[in-house]
């Protein structure tokens, strides 16, 4: 029957159409039950990938029959019961084993280099002992040759003392202050001395 509208009325009756929300529903309860058929004697809890049935929702803690305490374990733990391919399997294995070559040879060249650097270390010490040997003995010979130098009161070796303190060689002083006019007031001074 119509309304006003065009609409017609519902009623109670055979005329009443199914709930489209309640159809659907049906459909897939029939469709699981007959996916639930297909898989039964594939996995250990009957269902198509072999996990076990979950007692916890949204990640709540649960006590399954294996003692596993948490959804996540659970998980990791169906991983862990899937076999993996024998390919995998061997590459794992094989992997395994070079990384652990790798890593025995990397600490054996590792304790070797630590010798040679403790090695190379107490020549390096011994080189430097030597050199500042050498270096006092050296700077002893100079030291008591200058003293020795400057206690020389002989007359006239008085220039001699300025010209080896002065170095008169103009290709050495590129490096050094520009003592040009020093020395050539030395040299004037020993030309012509001054008279007092």
């Amino acid at each position: 029957m119509a309304d006003d509208f065009g609409f017609s009325s519902f009623s109670n009756g055979a005329e009443a159409e199914e709930d489209p929300a309640a159809a659907f529903l049906a459909q897939q309860q029939s469709e699981i039950a007959g996916i639930e058929s297909e898989a039964d004697g594939l996995g250990p809890s009957g269902d198509a990938f072999g996990e076990a049935p979950a007692a916890a929702v949204n990640g709540d803690m649960f006590e399954d029959s294996n003692g596993v305490t948490d959804s996540y374990a659970a998980i990791a733990q169906v991983d862990q019961l899937r076999q993996e391919p024998e390919s995998l399997r061997k590459w794992r294995e094989e992997q395994k084993t070079r990384l652990e070559e790798l890593d025995s040879a990397s600490k054996a060249a590792e304790v070797e280099w630590k010798e040679k650097a403790k090695k190379e270390l107490v020549d390096w010490n011994l080189h430097q002992q030597e050199q500042m040997e050498k270096n006092k003995v050296n700077n002893r010979a100079s030291e008591d040759a200058f003293l020795k130098e400057c206690d020389d009161d002989s007359p006239g070796s008085e220039w001699e003392k300025v010209a080896r303190l002065c170095d008169f060689n103009p290709k050495t002083s590129r490096q050094t202050k520009d003592v040009s006019r020093m020395r050539s007031v030395l040299i004037s001074l020993k030309q012509t001395p001054l008279v007092r």
